[in-house]
């Protein structure tokens, strides 16, 4: 049986740095025996089926082949179909009267819980808002992701300590939601 997945790299193809051209992601992809590779934008988003080897696993052999190719490493997130669906599913906020820009998901690499955010005040980023969900924490910048005094505050190396995370828009979480459906 055959699992479809999204893989998200973390910090690839941005300001010229770390390049990883899509055409050589599908190839490392394929090469590694995984079928159906396409990928998304240039910011680094694959879908592929596996037939082995679950969300961890894949993530870490995905993370050395990069490595090996290109020679510097890149995070690496994998999530199934389910869980991205899901993930889409539960906003808390009304994603169908926003913006694409105005919403955002980032996914973690493990479980996160209120705690590692207790540092920050949400009344003092109003209107901006952000929730917890599975894995996953739902941002809400009405003056998008670039202007967002509060995202500055989530991405701080301290709140993430320990954990991958990678963000993407609404409409990337939407459209990776459509490519990994089977």
């Amino acid at each position: 049986m055959t699992t479809t997945y999204a893989a998200l790299l973390r910090g690839i193809n941005v300001g010229g740095n770390r390049k990883v051209p899509m055409a050589a992601l599908r190839t490392l992809l394929e090469g590694l025996g995984h079928d159906g590779v396409r990928t998304y934008l240039q910011s680094g988003q694959a879908v592929f089926s596996a037939g082995r080897g679950d969300e961890d696993s894949l993530a870490r052999e995905l993370t050395g082949a990069i490595e090996k190719q290109f020679g510097f490493a890149v995070d690496v997130i994998v999530r199934d179909h389910a869980y991205l669906e899901a993930v889409a599913a539960a906003c808390p906020f009304p994603a169908a009267d926003l913006e694409a820009k105005q919403l955002h998901v980032t996914y973690f690499s493990a479980p996160v819980d209120a705690d590692r955010f207790a540092g920050i005040d949400p009344a003092a980023f109003l209107p901006e808002e952000f929730r917890l969900g599975d894995r996953a924490l739902y941002l809400y910048a009405p003056d998008g992701l670039g202007r967002s005094k509060l995202a500055e505050q989530l991405s701080r190396p301290r709140t993430n300590k320990g954990l991958i995370a990678t963000t993407r828009n609404w409409n990337t979480v939407m459209r990776l939601v459509e490519m990994t459906r089977s």
